[in-house]
Parts: C-alpha cells; structure tokens; sequence
C-alpha cells in the first residue's frame, strides 16, 4: 500500500489527536516524532504518516523551515497529500506560526488554494461567521485568552489568519458547507477568482467536518485541525484503495504506571484533582525549581517505593496566576523551558525504574517527554478520549503511551487512559 497522506503536525499531541483520527476513519497510522532525516526511508505498515514537529512556539522562520523539510521527505516519500495540523484553537500570535507555515506550503506544492478550519465539534470547537467558538464562549472569552504561550484574544479567524500572512483570506459560511461538497467546491472556485488563497470555513459539527474533507478530494493541500480529516479516508476509498484493519496488530503492554501532569488548562487541573485521592501524588513546586532544587531527583526517590499497578501522579500543573508569578520570575519561555527538562528527567527515570505505561498531560510536556525517551515513532491505537488515541512505541522496550493536549478529554480522563491503553 503506497502513502496516500502525509501530515505535519505543530506539536506532539496535536499530532497524537490527528493520527487517533486518521486510524478511527479506517487509516494505518504512524507518528514521527521529530522531523527524520531527509534521507530516511518510510516506515513500513502504514498508509499515513504524521511527522510531530515543534513549530506551534519556535521563531517563524524555524517553524517554516522544519514545515517545509518535513513536507519534502513525505512528497519524496509519494504522498498523494499533505495536511498541515494546527491546535482547535488556533494556538499562535500575531506573528504565527499558522500563517507563515501554510503560505510557505502552498508555495512549496503550488497549491492554488486550501482551507483553514480548526473546528473540532467533540470538544466543542466550533465556527461560525468565522468566529471560533469554545462551546458556548467566544475564543477570546473562554480560558485559551491565559495561554501562557499562546494567549488568544481574538476569535475572529479571518481577521486573526489574515495578521499572519500576506495571503488574502476569506471565508467559506456555514450554508454554504451545509449545502454539501459540491458547494463547497464551487465557494472555493469563487473565492479563487476573487485571489483568495485561504479560506476558513464555518462548521458546527461532525457532518460538516466531514463535507469539507470531502470537499478536499485532489487538493494538494490542507490545513486544520484533526476534525477534518475526518473525511480524508473516504477519498482515497473513492479512489479504489482497500484500507485494512488500522488497529488489529496492537501488542499489549505490561509494567508500572505514571500520569505526568504539566498543562495548567482547566481541563487538566480538573483530571488533577479527579484522582489525587485515588492515585499517590506529587507535586512540583515551580519556586523551588525556579531557584535550582532538583526537584526531578525528589520525585524519582518519592516515586521509587510506590510503582506498581496503581499509577503514581506526578504534577507541575499549577493555577494561572501561579504559573504568571513563575514567568516573571523566569520569563515566559525559560519557565515552560524548566518544566519540560525536569518532566523529561523525571520520565527517564521512571522507565529505568519500570514504568512501561505513560500517560502525558500537555503538548508541550509531552513532545519534551517523548524527547527525552528517544520515542521516534508511535504506532496508534484506539480512542481513549476525543483527540487522544492510545499509542504504543517503536522502542525496545515498548512503551504504551497516551500523549494528551492540555485541554482535552473528561475529568475521568486518567483512569480511562489505563483502560484503554493495550
């Protein structure tokens, strides 16, 4: 089976997120981690590949240049097509990296024009009139305006897209993608005549998603969020390819468990504070580590009696106005920067000490996580909450992994993980 999708994704779980969803549409699925060398041979096993990059928080022209190499190995590769993969919530400032990275990509494939929808109805992101919505708030009102990255304070996308790019952007509304694929279709023709390159399009849900992945049948590329690919699957069946089952070969992993915890989103504190009573529980303190405690080797002598079939709970995740104290001590970037090493050190030190299932809380945490494991690969599995699949890794030894973004799934969301984890 040849690669018909290549993808490249702005960090890890947003990689994670797209590729559950790949696999859930009928895709056998493989996660880079990193970009691979230009010269590195695909993969086996796999009719999609999402290369997990870095770019959502690097400088411009490092996002764009690693965007742009990873685009290059999956076109050599032969993928039919290229998804470039961005937060629900539109994560970036006035700078990018949306803009910048999805000009640059077009450029590169001589796209003519593409779509940007980050839509993702199961975590009620939703569109309308360009506006992204977080379930019932408008972005700019909901939690996302705290990022400590990447605050969002504008939840009109046209306007927000068109600060990042010398592209004109435009819009494809809600009845239009109501009024199905072919719709769709002509918009885009429209608003290409009119030298339209980028056009966010309204959804509200599932079906909607699906309609303008439908919609992006021979496109060379298309940008978004993991919801629309929801439909990608389906072209490629439409072409006559059999896609087998994405999760029959799946190994079942056995070992001590964790929970490494280092989002502040609201989500997370609330899945924090779900199982402190049921998990033993440690916590960071980010002033001791601003002054150079090593709080890492703490954790690990804490944990080292505890391992075992009940997961221990190790959490750096911390209230906003904690995590504001910490940055002006630090600076923004330096603290997120601390967390991620000592996270890094203290997953090390886990798995020399047995743990061989790993669950990760935050998008930054956990590309540094994987980082740090020399995880270069994941072969996906089943859902464990929207936008967070199961994965187990191409290690020796395998380790099973659920690499979850900050905002996503239930408050349960940690005991779930262990069950459905392989």
């Amino acid at each position: 089976m040849p690669l018909l999708l290549g993808c490249i994704a702005d960090d890890f779980t947003g990689a994670t997120d797209l590729a559950g969803t790949l696999v859930k549409s009928g895709l056998r699925t493989i996660q880079l981690n990193g970009l691979p060398p230009a010269d590195a041979p695909l993969p086996e096993g796999a009719e999609a590949i999402v290369v997990a990059l870095k770019s959502r928080t690097q400088p411009v022209e490092q996002a764009v240049a690693d965007s742009l190499a990873a685009q290059a190995w999956l076109s050599k590769g032969g993928a039919q097509q290229i998804f470039f993969k961005y937060c629900s919530t539109f994560d970036s400032t006035d700078e990018g990296n949306i803009g910048p990275v999805a000009e640059a990509l077009m450029e590169s494939l001589d796209a003519e024009i593409t779509i940007a929808c980050p839509g993702f109805a199961a975590t009620g992101r939703t569109i309308y009139q360009g506006h992204l919505f977080v379930w019932d708030q408008l972005l700019s009102e909901s939690s996302m305006k705290d990022h400590p990255l990447t605050p969002m304070t504008d939840a009109n996308l046209v306007r927000v897209l068109g600060r990042q790019t010398s592209c004109k952007v435009g819009l494809v509304p809600l009845p239009v993608v109501m009024a199905g694929e072919e719709a769709v279709r002509d918009k885009l023709e429209d608003l290409k005549a009119e030298g339209v390159t980028m056009a966010i399009c309204d959804m509200v849900n599932d079906a909607h998603l699906i309609t303008l992945g439908h919609a992006m049948a021979g496109r060379v590329l298309v940008t978004g969020g993991s919801g629309v690919a929801m439909g990608l699957a389906d072209n490629f069946r439409d072409l006559g390819f059999d896609l087998p089952d994405p999760t029959a070969s799946m190994p079942r992993i056995e070992g001590a468990q964790a929970v490494l915890s280092g989002s502040c989103s609201q989500a997370t504190l609330g899945q924090v504070a779900h199982v402190e009573d049921l998990y033993p529980t440690f916590r960071l303190d980010p002033v001791k580590l601003s002054e150079g405690e090593n709080q890492a080797e703490a954790a690990l002598d804490w944990a080292a009696d505890k391992l075992g079939e009940t997961p221990v709970l190790i959490v750096a995740s911390d209230s906003p106005e904690a995590v504001r104290a910490v940055q002006e001590r630090l600076g923004r970037m330096e603290a997120g920067e601390l967390i991620e090493r000592t996270m890094s050190a203290i997953a090390r030190g886990l798995v020399e000490k047995g743990v061989r299932r790993l669950v990760v809380a935050g998008g930054e945490t956990s590309g540094a996580v994987v980082s740090a494991l020399k995880v270069t690969g994941l072969r996906i599995g089943p859902e464990i909450a929207p936008g967070v699949p199961a994965t187990v890794s191409l290690t020796d030894p395998p380790l099973a992994l659920a690499l979850k973004s900050g905002n996503f799934g239930g408050p349960d969301f940690f005991v779930k993980a262990f069950e459905v984890m392989p």
